[in-house]
Formats: C-alpha cells, sequence, structure tokens
C-alpha cells in the first residue's frame, strides 16, 4: 500500500471534499483517512460503510448475480457518499462530499481514477 496516503491526500483536492478514507469492508478497520471535521468520524463512517457493502453482497449473492460493485452512491441532504470497492480485495476508498460545493459527476471520475490507481 505504498501510495495510499498520496490517494487519500489528492482525493482530497477533489472540490467539495469533506474527507476520505481507505478501509476494509471485512473487518470494518480504517487503514488511513484524510480531511474529516470535527462532528465527522471518518473511521466511525468507514465502519458504518462496510456494513453497506456487505449487504450489497450478500443481496448480490442471493440473486446469484456474477459481477462486482463497481461504486456506491449515498445522497444525503446535505452531502454525497462514495464508495469505491477495490476489485479483488476487502478494500474500499470511502469519500464523503458537501453538495453545495461538489459536482457530483467530477468528483464520481476523479475519485474513480485515484482508487484505480490505490497500489494494494
Amino acid at each position: 500500500m505504498s501510495n495510499v496516503k498520496e490517494v487519500l491526500a489528492k482525493s482530497m483536492e477533489i472540490e467539495g471534499a469533506i474527507g476520505a478514507a481507505l478501509a476494509d469492508y471485512e473487518s470494518g478497520m480504517c487503514l488511513g483517512t484524510a480531511g474529516g471535521r470535527s462532528d465527522f468520524d471518518l473511521e466511525v463512517a468507514a465502519a458504518g460503510n462496510s456494513e453497506v457493502i456487505r449487504s450489497k453482497m450478500k443481496v448480490m449473492n442471493a440473486l446469484g448475480l456474477d459481477d462486482h460493485i463497481e461504486d456506491v452512491l449515498i445522497s444525503l441532504g446535505k452531502e454525497y457518499h462514495l464508495i469505491f470497492p477495490q476489485v479483488g480485495t476487502s478494500l474500499f476508498l470511502y469519500m464523503a462530499f458537501d453538495r453545495k460545493n461538489a459536482n457530483l459527476a467530477m468528483a464520481r471520475h476523479k475519485l474513480g481514477s485515484l482508487a484505480k490507481s490505490l497500489e494494494v
């Protein structure tokens, strides 16, 4: 994971960024964070979003879908939350954005590129 800090730092350059985390959805453990706010605990957010990924994987399994999760978007009233699982691992890149300042399409594109560049 030689470039984790670099990827997390670059993710914070995306317009509207609140915080970013790399976590393991099997354990819920956070492996690194960048940004955040005093009222927004990135480690708790990453652990909670582990449940989102595990739930979706259970549904895919129950449906017999032979596929992978490309990304997950959660739209809140004031924020966007993006989750990018790393194919072939149990890791995922998670990021929260302020809706007022973020361009969702650009944020998704840039974060997707960063997620693909992550060396794990």
